[in-house]
């Protein structure tokens, strides 16, 4: 009887620790300790922890300037692993210019100011136009605006693709509204297969089925974005992964 009871006891115990197991990874992991940049990689003037935020800075060679010295896009590439099929939230905040995230991305020799990185981008900048789309950074271009749902197919030349627009997820301009200037907001990005989907504040800004199996990246990096152009700060944090086996 005893026996029994301590088998009973046992298996209890090892459902108890499986359950807590299923239960982390449906919640994720986060890829940021909220400390320090480590597990990422980019140009230390330019990426640092701050308020518990990844942050982005960039600057004019005086303070008038209206361009900062970033003569080229660059990036702050987690190394500690890579993404296929995912999920994976987080909050970002953006002060002039643009931004995002690469995933399924690959790197690029280096620039003068640090990582350069090729592949799909969930945007998001300070203006009112790109943010929530989906583009391809030195690759095919914006594959869907802010509101469209689309399916790419492969182009003639085998470079450009033709991008058809099949419908909508929702009124850009809505999108565009509920988005908080200078402060935190909410995205969230799915990839499964060769369909992608993009997030802002619970609105789904674009739905594409990627059927250029030529150019269509099934795995690769993230990294996160400064942009050429206008001094600006941009912050992550809360970076939560969820991979899909």
């Amino acid at each position: 009887m005893k026996l029994q009871r301590t088998r009973i006891l046992s298996f209890s115990a090892a459902l108890a620790l499986a359950l807590v197991s299923v239960a982390s990874a449906d919640e994720g992991k986060a890829i940021f300790n909220g400390k320090d940049l480590t597990g990422w990689e980019g140009n230390p003037d330019l990426w640092s922890v701050q308020d518990g935020a990844i942050t982005g800075t960039t600057k004019g060679a005086t303070p008038e300037d209206k361009k900062s010295t970033l003569k080229h896009n660059t990036f702050l590439v987690w190394k500690d692993g890579t993404v296929g099929d995912f999920e994976l939230t987080f909050k970002y905040r953006i002060v002039a210019g643009n931004s995002g995230v690469q995933y399924r991305s690959k790197e690029l020799p280096k620039g003068e100011h640090g990582p350069i990185v090729s592949g799909y981008q969930a945007d998001f900048e300070a203006g009112k136009t790109y943010s929530g789309i989906l583009y391809e950074e030195k690759g095919r271009g914006i594959l869907a605006k802010r509101g469209e749902k689309t399916t790419i197919k492969p182009g003639p030349d085998g470079k450009k693709p033709v991008v058809e627009v099949t419908g909508s997820v929702g009124n850009s301009d809505e999108i565009q509204a509920s988005i908080k200037a200078e402060d935190w907001n909410e995205y969230k990005i799915v990839a499964k297969g060769n369909h992608l989907q993009h997030f802002i504040n619970g609105k789904q800004t674009i739905d594409v089925t990627d059927e250029d199996s030529a150019n269509a990246a099934k795995t690769g990096i993230l990294a996160l974005q400064i942009h050429a152009g206008p001094p600006m700060v941009v912050q992550f944090k809360d970076l939560i992964l969820k991979e899909s086996k």
